[in-house]
């Protein structure tokens, strides 16, 4: 299915001890261009965000926001240097042989001592932050996803219908075309007898110059290219997957045809037609820009 390059998703996972949401939204761009802005303790999981995105989606500048609460209020913990109150205890010691003073020293006088009781932060689970961090992370880029489906289809329902009008405009070109031969014929034909005064006509000459004129109006490659292209597009359309970037080579060779069209119309019909062709033709390609 077609998949515009626009889009917005958003999913949040709450629990006792966290609340994570993911924001996603994006523009048109070339290729896949992400940026994600998150807190720092979660720098260590980027790559894995970005290989998990890269599943869902191929092209587009998106923009990733990702926010963290935690409810937890005990995080700290106590930690006793045993190793460090020993040392310290040896050189109260030393200090009382050395200075003949009473070692008066008590546990409370210990722990005040620095670093022998310190407060640490418990260490995250970074197995089990990462499990509810990437399934958020996936369900925002669902939801993403979505919006792009949604708004593809009405990308694709436009298209066709351009299609359609560019497919009515080439039959006309394709009618109009003979009757411009014969229209020809005529007038120089009228012009002969006019210029002759009842003469007879060399019918091989008349010929000579309408097979002449002929070749430098005909547009029947051009056209039969130009419908192939058109049924090339509505078939990758109808295929669906990343077909933004083929569909727009496509375009451009779509306008190539209609700029040959409108430089060999020697008619004001089939040149009002092509001018048409090419606005249509315009409009395609400023709508493929919106496809993935």
């Amino acid at each position: 299915m077609i998949k515009s390059m626009t889009g917005f998703g958003r999913y949040e996972t709450v629990t006792d001890e966290y609340k994570i949401s993911v924001e996603m939204k994006a523009v048109n761009h070339r290729y896949l261009d992400l940026s994600i802005k998150m807190p720092k303790k979660f720098n260590f999981f980027e790559a894995g965000i970005r290989n998990l995105l890269k599943n869902y989606i191929q092209r587009g500048k998106v923009d990733v926001f990702i926010s963290y609460e935690d409810y937890t209020e005990n995080k700290l913990c106590l930690k006793y240097n045993s190793a460090l109150a020993a040392e310290y205890m040896d050189y109260f010691a030393k200090m009382e042989t050395q200075f003949g003073i009473p070692n008066d020293i008590k546990v409370s006088a210990l722990a005040r001592c620095p670093e022998v009781l310190t407060m640490e932060e418990v260490p995250e689970d970074e197995e089990q932050m990462w499990k509810l961090l990437s399934e958020t992370v996936e369900e925002a880029a669902k939801r993403f996803v979505d919006t792009r489906i949604t708004e593809g289809e009405t990308l694709k329902t436009d298209l066709v219908k351009k299609l359609n009008y560019m497919t009515e405009l080439l039959d006309f070109i394709e009618v109009r075309s003979p009757r411009i031969l014969l229209e020809y014929r005529t007038k120089l034909e009228d012009k002969v007898k006019e210029l002759l005064a009842g003469a007879s006509i060399d019918e091989g000459r008349i010929a000579a110059e309408v097979t002449i004129f002929a070749d430098k109006i005909c547009v029947d490659e051009e056209t039969v290219r130009l419908r192939s292209h058109i049924e090339n597009t509505r078939a990758e359309l109808c295929g669906g997957a990343s077909v933004g970037r083929k569909l727009d080579f496509i375009a451009q060779e779509m306008n190539r045809e209609a700029n040959t069209i409108l430089s060999k119309a020697n008619d004001l019909e089939i040149s009002d037609k092509a001018i048409t062709l090419k606005t249509e033709i315009e409009k395609v390609r400023e709508q493929i820009q919106n496809i993935e």
